[in-house]
Protein backbone atom coordinates (compact mmCIF):
# COMPACT_ATOMS: atom_id res chain seq x y z
CA UNK A 1 0.00 0.00 0.00
CA UNK A 2 1.20 3.49 -0.80
CA UNK A 3 0.90 5.92 2.09
CA UNK A 4 0.11 9.44 0.90
CA UNK A 5 -1.80 10.91 3.88
CA UNK A 6 -0.02 10.63 7.21
CA UNK A 7 -1.44 11.69 10.56
CA UNK A 8 0.90 12.08 13.54
CA UNK A 9 -0.67 11.98 16.99
CA UNK A 10 0.44 12.74 20.54
CA UNK A 11 -1.37 13.92 23.64
CA UNK A 12 -1.56 17.71 23.39
CA UNK A 13 -0.23 18.44 19.87
CA UNK A 14 2.18 21.04 21.25
CA UNK A 15 5.49 19.14 21.59
CA UNK A 16 6.06 15.78 19.91
CA UNK A 17 3.57 15.47 17.05
CA UNK A 18 4.11 18.96 15.58
CA UNK A 19 7.87 18.37 15.70
CA UNK A 20 7.45 15.08 13.84
CA UNK A 21 4.99 16.67 11.40
CA UNK A 22 7.39 19.40 10.34
CA UNK A 23 10.40 17.06 10.15
CA UNK A 24 8.48 14.57 7.99
CA UNK A 25 7.17 17.36 5.76
CA UNK A 26 10.78 18.31 5.07
CA UNK A 27 11.83 14.69 4.45
CA UNK A 28 8.75 13.73 2.39
CA UNK A 29 7.51 16.94 0.72
CA UNK A 30 5.20 15.13 -1.71
CA UNK A 31 3.06 13.57 1.03
CA UNK A 32 0.17 15.12 2.95
CA UNK A 33 1.29 15.20 6.59
CA UNK A 34 -0.64 16.67 9.50
CA UNK A 35 -0.60 16.30 13.28
CA UNK A 36 -3.23 16.32 16.01
CA UNK A 37 -3.63 15.65 19.71
CA UNK A 38 -5.87 13.41 21.74
CA UNK A 39 -6.48 15.98 24.48
CA UNK A 40 -5.90 19.47 23.07
CA UNK A 41 -6.25 22.96 24.50
CA UNK A 42 -7.78 24.80 21.51
CA UNK A 43 -5.68 27.42 19.71
CA UNK A 44 -2.58 26.65 21.75
CA UNK A 45 0.80 27.25 20.13
CA UNK A 46 3.66 24.77 20.26
CA UNK A 47 5.65 24.82 23.49
CA UNK A 48 8.51 27.37 23.44
CA UNK A 49 11.03 24.61 24.24
CA UNK A 50 9.79 22.54 21.26
CA UNK A 51 10.04 25.60 19.00
CA UNK A 52 13.62 26.21 20.19
CA UNK A 53 14.67 22.57 19.77
CA UNK A 54 13.31 22.56 16.23
CA UNK A 55 14.85 25.95 15.40
CA UNK A 56 18.29 24.72 16.54
CA UNK A 57 17.93 22.02 13.88
CA UNK A 58 16.69 24.22 11.05
CA UNK A 59 12.97 23.45 11.44
CA UNK A 60 10.41 26.19 12.08
CA UNK A 61 7.33 25.05 14.01
CA UNK A 62 6.53 28.50 15.43
CA UNK A 63 3.34 28.86 13.36
CA UNK A 64 1.87 25.58 14.66
CA UNK A 65 -1.50 25.69 16.42
CA UNK A 66 -2.75 22.60 18.27
CA UNK A 67 -5.47 20.55 16.55
CA UNK A 68 -7.90 18.18 18.27
CA UNK A 69 -7.93 14.67 16.82
CA UNK A 70 -11.25 13.71 15.21
CA UNK A 71 -12.59 10.44 13.81
CA UNK A 72 -12.68 12.10 10.39
CA UNK A 73 -8.95 12.83 10.54
CA UNK A 74 -8.28 9.18 11.36
CA UNK A 75 -10.56 7.95 8.57
CA UNK A 76 -8.93 10.29 6.02
CA UNK A 77 -5.38 9.12 6.81
CA UNK A 78 -3.56 6.20 5.21
CA UNK A 79 -1.16 5.88 8.16
CA UNK A 80 -1.38 7.13 11.74
CA UNK A 81 1.85 7.45 13.73
CA UNK A 82 1.69 7.75 17.52
CA UNK A 83 4.24 8.31 20.26
CA UNK A 84 3.20 5.82 22.95
CA UNK A 85 1.37 2.52 23.22
CA UNK A 86 -1.52 4.21 25.07
CA UNK A 87 -2.10 6.39 22.00
CA UNK A 88 -2.85 3.25 19.97
CA UNK A 89 -5.65 2.47 22.42
CA UNK A 90 -6.88 6.06 22.18
CA UNK A 91 -7.05 5.84 18.38
CA UNK A 92 -8.99 2.57 18.66
CA UNK A 93 -11.57 4.33 20.87
CA UNK A 94 -11.85 7.39 18.63
CA UNK A 95 -11.94 5.48 15.33
CA UNK A 96 -12.02 1.67 15.77
CA UNK A 97 -11.57 1.03 12.04
CA UNK A 98 -8.32 3.06 12.12
CA UNK A 99 -6.57 0.75 14.59
CA UNK A 100 -5.10 -1.37 11.81
CA UNK A 101 -3.33 1.60 10.21
CA UNK A 102 -1.91 2.94 13.49
CA UNK A 103 1.76 2.39 14.31
CA UNK A 104 4.39 3.84 16.60
CA UNK A 105 6.54 6.67 15.29
CA UNK A 106 9.43 4.89 17.02
CA UNK A 107 8.62 1.57 15.31
CA UNK A 108 12.05 1.31 13.68
CA UNK A 109 14.24 2.75 16.46
CA UNK A 110 15.21 2.21 20.08
CA UNK A 111 13.63 3.23 22.38
CA UNK A 112 10.31 2.40 20.77
CA UNK A 113 8.23 4.93 22.72
CA UNK A 114 8.80 8.68 22.55
CA UNK A 115 8.27 10.14 26.00
CA UNK A 116 6.42 13.40 26.54
CA UNK A 117 8.84 16.28 27.28
CA UNK A 118 6.02 18.61 28.41
CA UNK A 119 7.01 20.68 31.48
CA UNK A 120 10.54 19.27 31.38
CA UNK A 121 13.92 20.93 30.73
CA UNK A 122 15.22 22.28 27.43
CA UNK A 123 17.80 19.48 27.48
CA UNK A 124 14.96 16.95 27.62
CA UNK A 125 13.22 18.66 24.69
CA UNK A 126 16.50 18.57 22.73
CA UNK A 127 16.92 14.86 23.49
CA UNK A 128 13.32 14.11 22.44
CA UNK A 129 13.84 16.17 19.26
CA UNK A 130 16.80 13.96 18.32
CA UNK A 131 14.75 10.83 19.00
CA UNK A 132 11.85 12.14 16.87
CA UNK A 133 14.23 13.13 14.08
CA UNK A 134 15.80 9.65 14.12
CA UNK A 135 12.34 8.04 14.00
CA UNK A 136 11.20 10.32 11.16
CA UNK A 137 14.29 9.51 9.11
CA UNK A 138 13.62 5.79 9.60
CA UNK A 139 10.00 6.23 8.48
CA UNK A 140 11.05 8.37 5.52
CA UNK A 141 13.25 5.51 4.30
CA UNK A 142 10.34 3.07 4.60
CA UNK A 143 7.88 5.41 2.88
CA UNK A 144 10.03 6.46 -0.10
Amino acid sequence: MKYEKILIVCTGNICRSPTAEYILKQLLPDLFIVSAGINVTPNRAAEPEAILSARKNGIDISSHIARQLTPQMCDFSDLILVMEESHIDDIALISPQSRSKTMLLGQWITPLFIQDPYKKSQDTFDQIYRQIEHACKAWAEKLK
